[in-house]
């Protein structure tokens, strides 16, 4: 009730960008995810250890964990730093308003990236990917991890702005319950076009 609420008033003064939520899933459940109910963050790094493995007989055991760390334990360290004491869309309120620095999804997904960039990993790729494009209210940001050279769609979803307060959320990209996600660079493309269509439209009048 209290994340429906929150919706609705963000959307009452159009101060979502950049990351929303579905209103009509906001309270399902989040099957086959790991959610904050799960014990310890470290349960939680043997859990997403595990799955990064599982992509791949490829994939180094020593890079599977020094992934699953990194989105664990990083994204808490950013939610000190941006001040994040509020459930997301609250959050993202308070971003839009000046009132904290960072923490709308593509901020968590830009960190996410450039930590596991660093680290230069041989046996995964990185994918930037987001939902509801079409709508900016809804449209939500996040990276992907896959086994080097495996599609997208064979990736897990690693998004510490979901639950809040920088907890991650990880699920298999075909498996998320909320969202289905297209490559970054195919939502661009398709935005190019439809700002190019829209000029034209404009300038034919």
């Amino acid at each position: 009730m209290i994340l429906r609420m929150v919706w609705a008033l963000c959307l009452g003064l159009g101060l979502l960008a950049g990351c929303g939520m579905p209103e009509d899933k906001l309270a399902n459940g989040e099957a086959r995810a790991f959610t904050a109910t799960q014990n310890t963050e470290e349960a939680k790094v043997m859990a997403l250890t595990q799955a990064l493995m599982d992509l791949g007989p490829g994939v180094d055991p020593a890079e599977a964990r020094r992934a699953a760390r990194i989105a664990v334990m990083e994204p808490l360290v950013w939610a000190r730093e941006w001040n994040v004491t509020d459930p997301p869309l609250l959050h993202n309120m308070k971003v839009n308003n000046g009132q904290r620095p960072r923490g709308l999804c593509k901020d968590w997904a830009d960190d996410l990236e450039r930590a596991m960039r660093a680290e230069r990993f041989r046996t995964f790729d990185l994918h930037r990917a987001i939902a509801n494009s079409r709508n900016i209210r809804l449209e939500h940001s996040t990276l992907i991890l896959t086994a080097k050279g495996a599609p997208m769609e064979t990736g897990i979803v690693l998004d510490p702005w979901r639950q809040g307060l920088g907890r991650l959320y990880f699920v298999g990209v075909t498996e998320d319950p909320r969202y289905v996600w297209e490559p970054r660079q195919q939502v661009f493309a398709w935005k190019r076009d439809w700002k190019a269509r829209a000029r034209a439209e404009t300038a034919a009048q």
